[in-house]
């Protein structure tokens, strides 16, 4: 990948991981819920030291759950559910290495289609509908890798309205998000609303 994701996480080395290591970028979508985007991104560049400096799938997949778990529940711990997070995140590797030969890049550059890549997005553990429609936005918008066509699959992440991290292209685009998600958090509507 060659676009710079910054500044998602704040931390110039979490967030060139992102931009260097596509399994870093799914491990951080996967752990974009239930706590603040920065976390939920910076958090691979934690797992790699703690896995001694190397992310890859094979070797995470080949650790089991609870040994993933474990090194998710370590202080500070890597999600505020670094239990269910942990075992997610293994299924993730698992299911990286059984259908992708552990390359997370392939999800996306092995599609034939935006629908097939729509379908594969899906099929990732823990990747529900609006996860893996911010996926595809993050893939079409920030990276410029997503096949034709993915807007439609996309849905309401795929226009210009500053909902998800799909949108955050400077300092001041996170802060549009934030303030944005927060707006639609008072207004009791969803990021999709």
């Amino acid at each position: 990948m060659s676009t710079v994701l910054t500044p998602i996480t704040g931390d110039p080395d979490a967030d060139q991981l992102l931009t260097d290591d596509p399994l870093a970028l799914l491990l951080g979508m996967l752990l974009d819920q239930q706590v603040p985007m920065e976390w939920a991104f910076r958090s691979p560049l934690r797992l790699k030291e703690r896995l001694g400096g190397t992310l890859d799938a094979g070797v995470i997949a080949a650790m089991g759950p609870d040994d993933v778990e474990a090194l998710f529940k370590e202080k500070p711990a890597l999600h505020r559910f670094p239990g269910s997070m942990g075992r997610r995140a293994h299924e993730l590797c698992r299911t990286l290495v059984d259908d992708y030969d552990g390359d997370a890049a392939r999800v996306w550059t092995g599609a034939t289609d935006a629908a097939d890549l729509w379908q594969r997005l899906r099929a990732l553990p823990g990747f529900g509908e609006e996860k893996a429609q911010i996926f595809l936005a993050l893939l079409g918008k920030r990276l410029g890798v997503a096949p034709a066509g993915w807007e439609a699959f996309a849905g309401p992440f795929a226009d210009d309205e500053p909902r998800s991290v799909a949108d955050i292209d400077s300092r001041e685009a996170f802060d549009r998000v934030r303030a944005w998600k927060k707006a639609k958090k008072a207004a009791g509507k969803t990021k999709q609303d």
